[in-house]
């Protein structure tokens, strides 16, 4: 059986797949009421592709048949001009396998690229997906049409969990290897070099990507709340550690506040939206009240 049949064909594959599917369609639904309203475009679809004739276009692009129903000039776009470019980062590193109740973060993270893909595609726009641990492991590039979603929770479902993570190496490198401009969410725990991973940010706003950044935590990593004596396992290659809880508590709480500060605060200085989401809170709600903001900064 070839490599190739097993990845995409592999009968509990398909299934985890289609369970993916269905996930993120009742996400984006809720989504969807939670907004009253779709966020998909503001404009008919029948005037979609159009925009307005300004003077110095050419008269030959003009619809004819667009005018004669408004009574307005509008020029047809070409798919280069219309269609928004998204790149989802995923993080697939080992601690994005951490989940302190019944949901890892990865899991989580996964749902919430399936959803914002599911969302894209369906006003139309190309969405790829990038996995990544300390390199990038899977590139599919954007693309519009509705069998690319299935690729995409396909290669969500199949992603292994590397060891390590450098996000720093993989921003610089895709900046580097993403030639278009377009939207760049990221999906991550963000536990590795801040001031590295700031740097990366910064490499892919100077190639004029927007950029956003949600920022997949477990609850228990936010408010640290273990008390007894406590094994800690080591992830990405870092050893156990066996110790009354209690005592650590204080100055973990203090390293986190201030790993979660330099983030946002970084964040904020190159003008990238921060969304934290913590893995005990309903995605939907938590991405409505996101789109809900988004879509009123820019009105």
């Amino acid at each position: 059986m070839s490599e190739t049949y097993k990845k995409y064909f592999n009968p509990k594959v398909l299934s985890r797949v289609a369970a993916l599917e269905l996930k993120a369609r009742q996400v984006v639904e809720g989504i969807v009421t939670g907004l009253h309203k779709s966020p998909y475009h503001g404009i008919s679809v029948e005037f979609a592709e159009h925009r307005e004739y300004v003077q110095g276009d050419e008269i030959k692009h003009i619809d004819w048949r667009v005018y004669a129903r408004s009574d307005r000039f509008f020029i047809k776009q070409y798919e280069e001009e219309t269609n928004m470019r998204c790149y989802i980062f995923l993080d697939t590193s080992e601690s994005m396998l951490y989940g302190s109740k019944k949901t890892t973060k990865l899991e989580y993270a996964s749902l919430l690229a399936a959803s914002i893909s599911y969302l894209l595609l369906q006003q139309r726009d190309s969405c790829g997906l990038v996995t990544f641990d300390d390199k990038v492991n899977s590139y599919l590039p954007p693309r519009n049409n509705p069998k690319h979603f299935r690729l995409i929770l396909r290669e969500l479902e199949i992603a292994k969990p590397g060891l390590k993570t450098d996000i720093s190496t993989v921003f610089h490198d895709l900046a580097e290897r993403i030639k278009k401009r377009g939207l760049v969410i990221i999906v991550s725990d963000f536990f590795s070099d801040i001031e590295k991973t700031l740097l990366g940010l910064a490499h892919l706003k100077h190639k004029k990507h927007e950029v956003i950044v949600f920022h997949v935590l477990d609850r228990a990593e936010a408010t640290f709340p273990f008390t007894d004596m406590t094994l800690f396992k080591g992830l990405e290659q870092k050893g156990d550690i066996l110790a009354e809880a209690w005592s650590l508590k204080q100055g973990y709480l203090e390293n986190f506040r201030k790993f979660e500060e330099e983030i946002k605060k970084g964040c904020r200085s190159k003008k990238i939206d921060y969304v934290q989401m913590l893995t005990d809170e309903p995605l939907d709600l938590k991405l409505s009240k996101y789109l809900t903001t988004r879509i009123g900064r820019r009105h």
